[in-house]
């Protein structure tokens, strides 16, 4: 009976000592929480790399127990949101550099400085930029988008005109030429749902404006650089230069009018677009170009990072996934299942296509957008004049006036 007493004392102990493990999961292992987002379309190959990610690491790591918990894109800032608010849900989460700054405000992200320190000269600058806050990083960067001009070869060979548009000026100067072949040079969505970041600020940004002031306390797309922006877009329209229904397009290729012949080029497009584009008219008819010049080039491109929650009670396990999903060989594979790209300057990615390769000459322009924490509230503010600006309603300077002022009434109400 001793003996019997003695083991179930034995048993119970043990299941005390394995219930103090620091992943409270009854082991002596770290527990990390990763909350991806299917960043690799196919949804099996996404499962298939996440999954070989998560066993490999736990090979190399065996101390590290890790989750990937799979999120859907929708709903994901209310989630996070919460999350962070409740101190629960994931150590490490997925996020861009719009969505950073308003949660490192807040004070419920760890900076992850140390993360990438040892490869820093091996990252793209202006990815660790865009992930940078306040001069503390709060994302470790595992893949990098961007987008470039994609255009139709025939259309403009059709209409006379040798030297496809590089500049914002070439392309205002070959649109009636197209006009007069009822093709609309630019294949603009207006539709209030698709992001300014592939429509109107691109535009802009060539211009050298911007939608923040630089110390962020104001909106200043009203300014010259704004309103010659949209007026550009405006006189392009004049001359049949934009879709009729410009106002109310989206940026789908498949099934669009850049698909049909009916436009000829979409000037922030992605590598998956060229080829939706590609399969609609031939590949040999689909022509890849570097950013539109206006004082300079720039490209709307984000880093995708790896954020850590305040929160976590396993941080230094919760880095070194971070890490290891950053480094090259990760990378690699998962910019080739993704048809994103990498954020890091000495990474190959295997079987990278012909256009791939033409996508990435314009990283260098990359630049992720005005990162204030109020960025998508103004920016419904004005993509709701733009599109009053397109059907006519309201001028260049009457709409960036009446963009601007909402939102410098947001910012002033903290709302």
């Amino acid at each position: 009976m001793r003996n019997i007493a003695a083991t179930g004392i034995a048993v119970a102990l043990s299941v005390v000592v394995a219930g103090c493990g620091s992943g409270g999961s009854g082991s002596d292992k770290s527990a990390v929480t990763l909350w991806m987002y299917p960043v690799i379309s196919d949804q099996a190959k996404n499962q298939a790399f996440w999954d070989k990610v998560e066993k490999d690491f736990e090979a190399k790591n065996p101390t590290i127990d890790v989750t990937i918990d799979q999120q859907p894109w929708d709903g994901r800032q209310e989630k996070v949101t919460t999350a962070l608010a409740s101190r629960k849900g994931f150590d490490l989460v997925v996020l861009g550099p719009d969505q950073i700054p308003q949660y490192a405000e807040q004070g419920t992200l760890e900076a992850v400085d140390d993360v990438i320190a040892a490869d820093k000269s091996a990252y793209l600058p202006n990815a660790l930029t865009a992930l940078t806050v306040n001069g503390r990083l709060y994302g470790v960067p595992i893949y990098q988008t961007i987008t470039a001009p994609i255009y139709n070869k025939k259309l403009f060979a059709d209409a006379g005109v040798t030297k496809v548009p590089e500049t914002l000026a070439e392309l205002k100067e070959a649109a009636p030429k197209l006009a007069a072949n009822k093709i609309a040079i630019l294949d603009y969505p207006g539709k209030p749902e698709v992001s300014l970041n592939q429509s109107f600020y691109p535009i802009l940004w060539a211009n050298e404006g911007s939608v923040f002031s630089p110390d962020g306390k104001s909106v200043v797309v009203n300014n010259q650089q704004g309103i010659d922006s949209l007026q550009f877009i405006l006189d392009l329209k004049a001359v049949g230069g934009l879709p009729e229904n410009a106002a109310s397009k989206s940026n789908d290729i498949e099934g669009g009018a850049l698909a049909a012949g009916k436009t000829a080029m979409y000037h922030a497009a992605t590598a998956l677009n060229a080829d939706q584009l590609g399969a609609a008219i031939g590949a040999e008819n689909v022509g890849i170009g570097l950013p539109l010049e206006g004082t300079k080039r720039v490209a709307f491109g984000i880093p995708g990072g790896l954020v850590l929650a305040k929160h976590s009670e396993n941080k230094d396990a919760a880095k070194k996934l971070a890490g290891y999903i950053a480094s090259p060989e990760v990378a690699a594979t998962l910019a080739k299942e993704s048809g994103f790209f990498s954020p890091r300057t000495d990474v190959t990615i295997p079987g990278q296509s012909e256009a791939s390769k033409e996508f990435a000459k314009s990283l260098q322009y990359a630049f992720p957008g005005d990162t204030h924490p109020k960025a998508r509230q103004v920016m419904a503010m004005i993509s709701a004049h733009i599109q009053a600006a397109l059907i006519g309603k309201e001028d260049a300077k009457t709409a960036l006036d009446a963009a601007a002022k909402e939102g410098n009434e947001l910012l002033a109400s903290g709302g």
